[in-house]
């Protein structure tokens, strides 16, 4: 007999809810037709996705017409980096933080054609704010690129302080908040923020590019195509809005609940000789921890894990799909091989996370000792 599947690997893709799915084909029944037209079947696909606007517009705290929608969260983060840095003409360089996403580095080195300028952390992931400031003094810095809260560590960034730094040199800040939007309070420190409906329960397939009043951009691409090339798949944007407002509704108790479990997991793992958990232990993602171990590769242990009936994230997996060593480990000086990365979501329970915790014990002592290098020694 198989064992049950539980899955630990909700960082960036978490499980759809019956509502969820429920939206999503109410989204397919009425929002078939082309929005841009006047017809009737347009007309009410069109009020569908204003609807999924205005909703997703009040949960990030910005007007409706600011909400643009893209093909993914990563063209989301292209398109919104090229749009401001295009803006800022006669300046050329991008600062960000040592941990943003493959995905936020590509696209500043693509906009700018060159480096981005990546401003150090400390051992819990925060950003330098010192050297942040530094880098903001040079005249020809176009945008600052820091997300809110890290998708390996969990850690989540003063955006208020960065946004003060930015704002007295009138530098837009770009922040990605793919990891963060429905498991903690949306950030108010933002002059352009990106998110992933996929990350809080919604459909994949579709980007959420907010903009704040007087946030200045200019189209960096065919003339003709919007923020989304050929068009808004009005159902993927209803069903994200409702997934958001699911998410919404209880969002202080699940957090709280999710967080009690994540504790559970660090607790345990940093009592076991050779594990490094990493990230800050108190401003976190309620949901999200990562830890490694020594001796032991990333992909041995996740293999074992599966067979074990348990779903986990290791490495950079989420961005490069690949377990090559983590980069946003080796910016906090952690170890960068045998990682495991557990993302939880809501119907994730107690006991769940107490089966996990026996078979990842197991498996890491399984493991040293097939390696003939025992943990600890």
């Amino acid at each position: 007999m198989s064992a049950p599947r539980t899955y630990l690997d909700a960082g960036g893709a978490a499980p759809v809810s019956q509502r969820t799915r429920e939206a999503l084909l109410a989204g397919l029944a009425d929002g078939w037709a082309d929005p841009a037209r006047l017809s009737s079947e347009s007309r009410r696909a069109r009020a569908l996705l204003d609807g999924s606007r205005e909703a997703l517009a009040d949960a990030l705290g910005t007007s409706a017409d600011l909400i643009h929608f893209a093909p993914s969260a990563v063209a989301g983060i292209e398109r919104v980096v090229a749009g401001v840095w295009t803006a800022r003409r006669g300046r050329d360089d991008v600062v960000v933080s040592a941990v943003e996403r493959d995905a936020t580095l590509h696209a500043a080195s693509f906009a700018a054609q060159r480096e981005p300028r990546s401003v150090r952390v400390d051992a819990l992931g925060h950003i330098d704010l010192e050297a942040f400031e530094a880098a903001l003094n040079d005249p020809g810095v176009a945008l600052a690129a820091v997300q809110h809260a890290n998708h390996e560590l969990g850690t989540v960034q003063d955006l208020g302080a960065v946004l003060a730094l930015t704002k007295a040199r009138g530098v837009p800040l770009v922040v990605d908040a793919t990891s963060s939007i429905g498991h903690i309070a949306a950030p108010e420190a933002w002059d352009a923020l990106v998110a992933n409906p996929a990350d809080w329960g919604g459909p994949s397939g579709l980007g959420v590019v907010a903009l704040r009043p007087g946030t200045r951009w200019l189209p960096a691409w065919p003339e003709g195509d919007d923020w989304a090339p050929g068009g808004v798949s009005v159902p993927l944007a209803l069903a994200a809005a409702v997934a958001l407002q699911e998410r919404l509704e209880n969002a202080d108790d699940e957090a709280t609940r999710l967080a009690a479990l994540v504790d559970r997991i660090r607790t345990r793992m940093a009592a076991v000789p050779g594990i490094d958990v990493v990230g800050d232990p108190e401003r976190r993602l309620p949901h999200v921890v990562t830890f490694s171990c020594l001796y032991l590769e990333g992909e041995a242990l996740l293999t074992r894990l599966d067979r074990e009936g348990f779903a986990v994230g290791s490495g950079s997996a989420c961005a490069s799909g690949s377990l090559a060593p983590s980069r946003v480990l080796a910016a906090v000086g952690a170890l960068t091989h045998g990682n495991v990365r557990v993302a939880l979501h809501p119907a994730i329970t107690s006991d769940d996370v107490d089966r996990f915790l026996d078979a990842a014990t197991r498996a890491i002592d399984d493991l040293s000792r097939e390696a003939q290098a025992p943990i600890g020694q």
